[in-house]
């Protein structure tokens, strides 16, 4: 099929709802990223979505809603927490994980009893999601394991003839995947994915929040796992990604010694002034970091980078979400930079 770019007008979400309704995908700008957009509780429509991402179907997708009437239509159960911060970030990058209802298949959920939910800022949508009538299931618009799309032209670079049709909604303004959470009790948050979303803003809504240690492991192929994001090796371009942590100086001292064609680093925007060697900037604050990370990982594609070394972000805040992005994408392959005594 021809993959067809719609604009976000009458017209364009008139026509990515009627494809949602009779079963098909669409690409769907969020906040977080670009999403591939289908009927969740229509088994049919989920398999195309594994089919076009090439994604194994024991990974669990994200289904979105645009009010807070409609969570009753795919959570059976509410977790007493869910109230506060549903008040406090939603609309927003924040999904949340509870026992489903009867009428989102397994093939939705990755054959777990629990689907993750969360209602997008995005106006596009919202919208539609509204004028499709159900709710929407939507894992990233990228291929399985390729850094996620934060435009509708990063989208029709992987989708191109396996959807009908992409909204164009602009520029993601997050850039990352949002903050999953799980339930451990009535008190206790625990973030299996983080995001924009952190552990500081949640702890002023709720008592406890705990991070998984599944965040900072590789999880193993046949480990069943409640988010998506945490299986697989995920967000990596086709060049090696390698995490390397250590300052400025000694970093610039271990690029010299990898000179060699098609090497690359992606380093602060602080660094670029005093920086040598071929390189990409991706911002100087964590937010700014998640923002363009993703894109900057698909430039390097362009370009012919065959191997990329990338400066260590923090690992607080929303740094912390940009770090497990990297981790994922470098599988696992980190270089601890120390001086010498």
């Amino acid at each position: 099929m021809e993959t067809e770019l719609l604009s976000p007008d009458e017209a364009g979400l008139q026509k990515a709802a009627e494809l949602i309704r009779t079963g098909q995908v669409v690409g769907m700008p969020t906040e977080t990223v670009y999403g591939l957009a289908a009927d969740a509780t229509n088994s049919g429509a989920v398999e195309k979505v594994f089919a076009a991402k090439g994604r194994p179907m024991d990974n669990p997708l994200i289904v979105h809603i645009s009010s807070m009437q409609e969570l009753g239509q795919v959570a059976r159960q509410v977790p007493e927490p869910v109230q506060a911060l549903a008040e406090a970030f939603w609309p927003g990058p924040l999904t949340m994980i509870m026992p489903k209802a009867d009428r989102i298949p397994p093939e939705t959920s990755g054959g777990l009893d629990t689907v993750g939910v969360r209602m997008p800022a995005h106006p596009v949508a919202q919208e539609l999601i509204r004028r499709s009538g159900v709710p929407i299931a939507a894992p990233s618009a990228n291929r399985s394991g390729y850094p996620s799309p934060t435009t509708a032209q990063h989208v029709l670079a992987d989708m191109q003839g396996r959807i009908p049709a992409i909204l164009d909604g602009g520029t993601c303004s997050c850039g990352l995947e949002s903050t999953v959470v799980a339930f451990d009790d009535d008190e206790t948050v625990r973030i299996l994915r983080p995001g924009f979303v952190t552990k500081e803003m949640m702890m002023e809504h709720v008592p406890r929040v705990v991070i998984d240690p599944a965040i900072f492991r590789e999880v193993s192929a046949g480990e069943r796992v409640a988010s998506p994001g945490m299986k697989y090796k995920h967000y990596a371009p086709n060049a090696a990604v390698t995490l390397v942590e250590g300052p400025a100086e000694l970093f610039r001292q271990f690029l010299a010694l990898q000179q060699a064609e098609g090497v690359y680093a992606l380093i602060f925007d602080a660094d670029a002034e005093q920086f040598p060697y071929p390189h990409m900037t991706y911002g100087g604050t964590s937010i700014e970091q998640g923002r363009q990370l993703f894109a900057r990982l698909r430039e390097l594609d362009q370009i012919g980078a065959k191997t990329v070394y990338v400066r260590m972000p923090q690992k607080d805040g929303v740094g912390l979400a940009v770090y497990n992005r990297l981790i994922r994408a470098a599988g696992f392959d980190i270089v601890h930079l120390a001086p010498r005594i």
